[in-house]
């Protein structure tokens, strides 16, 4: 059976229903889709990394709960989020600093370790954001191809970051985004064992709770021991929160004091806390996120293979793959058949980065991309 007409039987809505131990914690919104899921004009938004489930009922709940708290600022709520998170990681509140979603982390880390001759040392492609709050700062900006593998290529990060002997930041976002692609752990961690101290660690982790490939861990082990090292973690992506814009980073005691520093007072609201902290660990929402993800994932992979177009392996809650022509024109198409899908990322500008929607959205996109094909588009 031909994977658009697995979803017009209505099977992926039997898996979306549930049953047993699954069905208890079914989303309300599975079936049909969050509010905002498409455009004013009708548009499937497929274009962003978004979950399409949208936000969990206890969030929801809390939500409209905080909604009395808006007259007042969230000192008392910040810190009961701060401890909650702090104990489920299991370290130290002074470990823990949230921000405006997980960009506001990243911001706080390139400024704190600006410096004069300082090296910024990224994956070439990679999440955009640090080289934009690099801008205003000192460093000497270094981008290093990604491997013929799409993984970091950790050697030659190295002896950019460690070569000169100047103080370095580097990004690691694992899975990689616009990738969705990992590199091994294992690594990872030799290269942060045996670091020098002026080569600090931004692991940039937004997308973790998607990851199935066991070759991937969190970089979490080294924080008590390790001072140039901070994790950072999101509510926007499997949590549905991105709207609400909550992140936070994760680091030795010293190293969150420094960030510290760079944090806007105030800067997470009573909203965004109350919904974190209902939403924090909601098996029920992590479980179907992760479930509608894996069927949509398969839906396209299976599609793409049968149009012999490449794809990334894929670790997130997207994946890039090849098109035949000019980007923008595809693009444009996709929009012109409801579809919002990708934005260039360079130098990879004869791929697309999708975001997977919900099955039934995905069985939209793989029916408009058959009929790309019967029209010589791709």
């Amino acid at each position: 059976m031909r994977r658009r007409d697995f979803i017009r039987t209505g099977t992926i809505s039997g898996v979306l229903a549930g049953s047993g131990a699954l069905a208890a914690s079914v989303h309300p919104l599975a079936a049909v889709g969050a509010p905002g899921r498409r455009t004013a004009d009708g548009d499937v938004r497929l274009n962003s990394n978004e979950n399409p489930l949208g936000i969990s009922p206890r969030a929801r709940e809390a939500l409209l709960e905080a909604i009395t708290l808006s007259n007042r600022y969230p000192s008392a709520q910040h810190g009961a989020l701060v401890s909650k998170l702090a104990a489920a990681h299991e370290v130290a509140d002074s470990q823990i600093v949230l921000g405006t979603g997980s960009a506001e982390v990243l911001q706080m880390v390139v400024q704190a370790y600006a410096a004069p001759r300082a090296k910024l040392v990224m994956a070439d492609p990679t999440y955009e954001a640090v080289t934009n709050y690099q801008r205003t700062e000192a460093y000497e900006l270094v981008k290093v191809p990604l491997t013929s593998s799409y993984e970091h290529d950790l050697d030659r990060m190295r002896e950019a970051a460690e070569g000169s002997g100047h103080p370095a930041l580097v990004y690691l976002c694992n899975p990689n985004n616009p990738t969705a692609t990992v590199t091994p752990s294992a690594a990872i961690d030799a290269w942060i064992a045996d670091a020098p101290e002026h080569v600090f660690f931004l692991s940039d982790e937004a997308y973790i709770e998607y990851v199935e490939d066991d070759r991937m861990w969190s970089s979490l082990r080294w924080i008590e021991e390790k001072r140039n090292l901070v994790v950072v973690r999101t509510f926007s992506k499997i949590y549905g929160l991105a709207g609400l814009r909550l992140g936070y980073g994760i680091g030795h005691p010293d190293t969150i004091a420094r960030l510290s520093d760079f944090a806007s007072r105030n800067n997470v609201n009573q909203l965004a806390i109350a919904a974190a902290d209902a939403s924090f660990r909601d098996e029920g929402l992590m479980t179907k996120s992760r479930e509608v993800n894996r069927q949509s994932r398969e839906m396209v992979e299976a599609t793409l293979d049968e149009l012999g177009l490449d794809r990334m392996p894929t670790q997130a809650n997207f994946l890039m793959h090849r098109i035949n022509g000019d980007l923008a024109t595809y693009r444009n198409r996709m929009a012109d058949a409801g579809l919002l899908v990708g934005r260039d990322f360079p130098p990879k500008l004869d791929w697309n980065r999708l975001s997977f929607g919900l099955p039934e959205d995905m069985g939209r996109f793989c029916d408009t991309l058959r009929d790309f094909r019967k029209k010589g588009w791709i």
